[in-house]
């Protein structure tokens, strides 16, 4: 049997010993040793705190009702939004250094959600929509959250010198980018596509074509994932549907629709045109190996920003945000390595605060 006994916070208390000069009337005071917290809160439960609203989503009014109810644990809200404040600080560091390192990564896929943000600190008095980006690589996964869906802001995630292969959907933010550098995500695609087999005419029995063309595709693609097939067998399975895909396309482009015509032939026009213009993009995981058809990896990772939003509905201001992406950053890289995340904010917070070497999101640093 399994069983939990009864939890207690430790507290520990400091008492400095002050003496007055009878002659000169000084009052001097003992210092606090270099190793003790000056916080309240000691660096484990402060590591707690960001744990549960990164890992555990949970509002501070759960935050505050959890330490109490498990721990014993009294604290206010001002001194949750405090500590995590606090934590933010110290995760600075760490952060920075893993986006500098996802930049330099062979392949990132990203991808962004609305993530309303306050105007609490004078930062966003025009009350604009937020935006939080991500950034998932083989080694990191970095969010970042600002006041943008632009192409500037997809540059300020990716940096100005990123060379490897941006995964994506079809958003225009991502346009900056040569298309030998794209890889289009086929999920969304299966999407546009269902949407033109949806549509009355001639639409729905295109849609259906190149639909069925994504399936033996993909079929063919999950046999080399398996090792039911090697390399060079995928790409000669898949090298008629790239042509006959491309050639579905070039045909309903070629018939077009009048300038300006709002009908649904007219949006599966503009859907194969921009699918034609960027054909390379999509089959770039064929090309390039470790690179994956789809966008899965970014949208699974923006699901806990999501539930973020849903719970706490957003962030009251600039310094939430950062807050927010440092908590998400740290918690969905360690969870990617399994490493232990209530421990690296534990040793962040005591790095910080206390001095010592701060640790590191990178594998081997």
């Amino acid at each position: 049997m399994i069983e939990i006994p009864p939890i207690r916070p430790v507290v520990i208390e400091h008492r400095l010993h002050r003496l007055v000069c009878p002659c000169c009337s000084t009052s001097t005071c003992a210092e606090l040793p270099a190793d003790v917290e000056p916080s309240r809160y000691g660096p484990r439960l402060s590591g707690l705190v960001g744990l549960l609203g990164s890992a555990f989503p949970l509002s501070f009014g759960r935050t505050q009702a959890l330490l109490d109810q498990l721990l014993g644990v009294e604290i206010s809200r001002g001194a949750i939004a405090t500590i995590r404040a606090r934590l933010s600080a110290a995760l600075q560091q760490a952060v920075e250094e893993a986006l500098e390192v996802a930049r330099q990564q062979p392949v990132a896929y990203v991808d962004e959600t609305g993530a309303p943000t306050g105007n609490a600190d004078g930062c966003n008095p025009a009350g604009r929509r937020g935006w939080q980006w991500v950034m998932v690589t083989p080694l990191v996964t970095v969010f970042l959250q600002g006041l943008s869906r632009s192409s500037a802001a997809a540059m300020e995630l990716l940096g100005h010198t990123f060379a490897g292969i941006v995964v994506s959907d079809r958003f225009s933010a991502y346009n900056h980018l040569p298309v030998e550098q794209r890889q289009l995500c086929w999920a969304h695609l299966i999407r546009d596509l269902a949407a033109i087999a949806e549509r009355q005419g001639a639409s729905r029995e295109i849609g259906a074509q190149m639909l069925a063309l994504q399936q033996h595709l993909f079929a063919h693609w999950h046999q080399w994932k398996s090792g039911a097939i090697d390399r060079p067998q995928l790409l000669h399975r898949c090298h008629p549907l790239r042509l006959a895909f491309e050639a579905t396309l070039q045909r309903v482009v070629d018939l077009g629709c009048e300038r300006g015509e709002q009908t649904p032939w007219a949006q599966t026009v503009r859907t194969c045109r921009q699918l034609l213009q960027r054909k390379q993009a999509l089959w770039t995981f064929l090309q390039t190996p470790g690179i994956e058809p789809t966008n899965n990896a970014a949208e699974r990772a923006l699901r806990q920003s999501v539930i973020h939003r849903k719970i706490s509905h957003g962030v009251q201001s600039s310094g939430g945000a950062i807050c927010r992406s440092r908590l998400l950053t740290v918690t969905a890289t360690l969870r990617q390595q399994g490493r232990d995340v209530w421990q690296f904010l534990e040793q962040a917070w005591i790095a910080h605060r206390l001095g010592g070497v701060m640790p590191s999101l990178v594998p081997d640093r």
